[in-house]
């Protein structure tokens, strides 16, 4: 067993889609920290270039802007994070939707958020329904030789998605070059791959539980403060410093889109475990959407690793007591 933290680990940080990625990275053959890093920034450029809905110019941008009943071929990895999000917005019954663009304007969310956040005004009854009219995953048809079809007036919004097939993304690069073992951070959502030198997993810590109310599922009375992350990715959804107030009422960011609205649940946070990043980001969002009770069941009933903080109570599902019951 190789001593802890030797010269072959790494630390590589920057800034990308709005937010800062770190990287931790066992580098045993010492590859040039400028390579490693150069690729790391085009993964992440290929995902800005194609995915970003801030981007005037990016793949997703141009979709959004097509003309009405017109088909588009887009790139794989597109293709990949489109997919991943209609087969968790089917089974969820639309409460994760890839199609909420419209929505997100409607509200001055995101890129259509007004310059001075005290301009911020909540969305009228007319602007949700006209967002409504061209929005929904049900409208978003893929073919096999056409690709993608523009209904008329679709939006796409990938900002429940992006950010962890990102994290997936740049641990691909990695392994493209020899590196196996590390860990990828961006903006809070992580994967591990692999394990430190000394043989040791890659740890995160996850936040301080509150205490709890007795209920099913209810956390350990002295959780850890941090959880093991071999060839495993965590995400976290939660939005408590994410939120307008408009006459003494406060909207969160999320929203659902079954009702057009922001989401009004006491939940605090979901954080999920899954084997790529991509998921656990969509399921993150999923769960704060359906909220504290109707969460944990569809996270129990798909096995999905999933921790729920609220102030009244913390749930954890069999899942996630698994993990943290496997020695690792």
């Amino acid at each position: 067993m190789r001593a802890a933290d030797p010269a072959s680990l790494h630390t590589l940080a920057g800034t990308s889609m709005g937010t800062h990625w770190r990287v931790r990275v066992d580098n045993p053959q010492y590859l040039p920290l400028e390579a490693i890093r150069s690729a790391i920034e085009e993964a992440l450029d290929d995902v800005v270039h194609h995915m970003s809905h801030w981007a005037a110019d990016s793949t997703l941008t141009r979709f959004n802007r097509a003309a009405a009943d017109t088909w588009h071929p887009l790139p794989a990895a597109l293709d990949a994070v489109l997919h991943a999000g209609l087969h968790w917005a089917g089974q969820s019954g639309g409460a994760f939707d890839p199609t909420l663009g419209a929505l997100v304007a409607a509200w001055g969310f995101g890129p259509h958020a007004p310059q001075h956040p005290a301009d911020w005004r909540p969305a009228s009854a007319a602007a949700i329904a006209q967002a409504q009219v061209c929005s929904g995953w049900q409208r978003l048809q893929h073919h096999p030789q056409r690709g993608w079809r523009q209904p008329g007036g679709l939006h796409l919004d990938l900002s429940g998605i992006a950010k962890g097939h990102a994290v997936d993304a740049v641990l691909l690069r990695l392994h493209a070059l020899g590196l196996s073992n590390a860990l990828v951070e961006i903006g809070g959502e992580l994967r591990g791959s692999g394990q430190r030198p000394d043989g040791q997993p890659w740890r995160v810590a996850i936040a301080p539980i509150a205490a709890t109310t007795p209920t099913t599922g209810q956390m350990p009375d002295a959780p850890p403060s941090t959880i093991a992350l071999r060839d495993c990715a965590i995400a976290t959804s939660g939005d408590l410093y994410h939120r307008h107030q408009w006459q003494g009422r406060s909207y969160s960011h999320t929203l659902d889109p079954r009702t057009g609205t922001p989401i009004d649940n006491d939940l605090s946070s979901v954080t999920v475990l899954h084997a790529e990043c991509l998921h656990a980001d969509a399921l993150a969002t999923l769960l704060t959407v359906l909220g504290p009770e109707a969460g944990w069941a569809f996270a129990e009933e798909h096995g999905i690793a999933a921790l729920l903080t609220s102030p009244a109570a913390n749930r954890c599902t069999s899942a996630w007591k698994a993990h943290l019951s496997t020695p690792h």
